[in-house]
Parts: C-alpha cells; sequence; structure tokens
C-alpha cells in the first residue's frame, strides 16, 4: 500500500496515510485527538484525548486548569517556577490530563467508558493509567512516547493494550 504524509510540519504530518489519502480508524482519531490538543491551557505541553467506542466519539479532553478556574496561560506555571522536571509531581499542577478530562466529561454526561479506546498524542503517565484502568478503558492508542515504567507495568497487568502509531 502506498504511503502518503498528512501535512508537512505538524505532530499529525508525520502519521502515513493509506493510499488515496484516507486516514484508517486509529489514524483519524489520533489526528481528532492532535486537534483536541490545540485547546490546552498548559504552557509546557499540548495533550488531547478522545474516548472512541464502535467507531463513536464518547468524549474528548485536553489538558488544562479544572472548569471555571484560571488557566496556566494567564497566571504562569508553578511547577516551571520550581523546575520540576516531566513526569514528577503531578500534585504540584493546576492542570488535568487530557486522558482524566476525557474520563471525567463522559462521566459528567452519564457515557460509559467501559471497552473503550483511549486514543492520546501521549503515553499516560500512571495516575491516568490507573483511572483508564478503573474506567473499564480496554485499549490506549498514542502518538509520542512518555517515560513511565509504572504506569506501563500496571496497564500491561490490567491487560489494556497499548498501541503507539
Amino acid at each position: 500500500m502506498k504511503e502518503e504524509s498528512a501535512r508537512s510540519g505538524s505532530d499529525a504530518a508525520s502519521v502515513p496515510l493509506r493510499q488515496g489519502g484516507r486516514p484508517d480508524w486509529d489514524e483519524y482519531f489520533l489526528d481528532i485527538a492532535g486537534l483536541v490538543s490545540r485547546r490546552s491551557t498548559c504552557r509546557r505541553r499540548s495533550v488531547g484525548a478522545v474516548l472512541v467506542r464502535d467507531k463513536r466519539i464518547l468524549a474528548t479532553g485536553y489538558n488544562g486548569a479544572p472548569t471555571g478556574l484560571r488557566h496556566c496561560l494567564d497566571l504562569g506555571c508553578l511547577r516551571e517556577q520550581l523546575q520540576v522536571p516531566s513526569g514528577e509531581r503531578h500534585e504540584l499542577c493546576r492542570g488535568l490530563h487530557a486522558e482524566q478530562n476525557s474520563i471525567i466529561q463522559a462521566a459528567l454526561h452519564g457515557v460509559s467508558v467501559r471497552e473503550a479506546t483511549l486514543y492520546c498524542t501521549n503515553y499516560p503517565c500512571v495516575i491516568c493509567a490507573k483511572m483508564i484502568i478503573n474506567a473499564g478503558v480496554t485499549k490506549v492508542v498514542f502518538r509520542e512516547g512518555y517515560s513511565d515504567r509504572l504506569s506501563q507495568e500496571m496497564l500491561e497487568e490490567a491487560k489494556v493494550r497499548v498501541q503507539q502509531l
């Protein structure tokens, strides 16, 4: 099958497309996660997530402050000020992760995510992995790696399938 590039210059650009330019389902939902990430209010990283079951979007989420609270874009980033490395001291952040927000949005609107697939621009941290497991999500498809060994071990133990595109 001949491959083409989606667009040049963006993270979605590196995802090969099938002949004729039509993405397969995983590429399609990951591209949507990339679009959702553009709503992020985090100064350090823009992450988007999409929960899908039976090729239908259940909920989306991006990383940022809780609803109604001031954004880090406006206040500054405590983690930057304290020089906290990525992946450490999650409690020193005003924001929720994209994966958390997608699960919360589904719950808020009464939508079960049991047996859903989570498409995310980044690999889930251990906190998100625990929520993914308890929410009944059975598969995670992500674009960029994130070094979190405990997250990887827990998702594997829970038999959540994980795939990088």
